[in-house]
């Protein structure tokens, strides 16, 4: 088995086989655990900061930016497929040393490849929890937080959007709004508040 796999040229195929396969291997596990940008801490405190303390509607998705075709990822990808294939070449069909190498070189470039539509797949499969603001207006919600009239302050109000309960700051034109009067939004105001009237 060594002398199949590290002989005097298979090893030239079976080292760049192994380090792409271990590499790829640890880099895609922490890709899909979230360490691959930072550490699996620091996208969870960022997811929460973002979501819940600022209120502010902001995209931290990487997962675009995990594969380049210059990327560490996808050089390990056509190691992988350099290697195994062009071990297979050798050893398997008992091809000689150009045969197996053009063919390894084929399986790596097939690796990258393959490995290009395997994350596209995956990043179409991801769904956004962000809203945008601006699909707020002419949707009718409560007043969480009372909200002072003509413009002299902000309230809250509470909106289903998507199916999901959200809190907007808000601020009205009119008479002052009490807590769970009906309110509907008529604009979206620069700060990111909206403007709201009785519904």
């Amino acid at each position: 088995m060594t002398e199949l796999l590290f002989g005097p040229i298979a090893v030239w195929f079976t080292v760049p086989a192994l380090v792409g396969t271990l590499f790829f291997s640890l880099r895609l596990a922490l890709m899909f655990v979230g360490g691959a940008e930072g550490g699996v801490d620091a996208d969870i405190d960022l997811d929460v900061g973002v979501d819940v303390d600022m209120g502010v509607d902001a995209d931290v998705d990487h997962s675009t930016e995990a594969f380049t075709v210059l990327s560490l990822q996808s050089i390990a990808a056509f190691m992988m497929g350099f290697g195994w294939g062009g071990l297979g070449g050798l050893r398997g069909a008992g091809w000689s040393v150009i045969m197996s190498t053009a063919f390894g070189i084929t399986a790596g470039i097939g690796m990258v490849w393959l490995l290009g539509k395997l994350l596209q797949g995956v990043y179409r499969l991801q769904s956004s929890g962000n809203v945008s603001i601006n699909s707020t207006i002419d949707l009718e919600g409560s007043v969480y937080t009372a909200i002072p009239g003509r413009g002299q302050g902000r309230g809250q109000i509470r909106l289903i959007v998507g199916d999901r309960e959200r809190f907007y700051r808000a601020v009205t034109e009119g008479e002052p709004l009490s807590s769970r009067e009906r309110v509907r939004v008529v604009r979206v105001n620069d700060d990111n508040s909206v403007t709201v009237t009785r519904a």
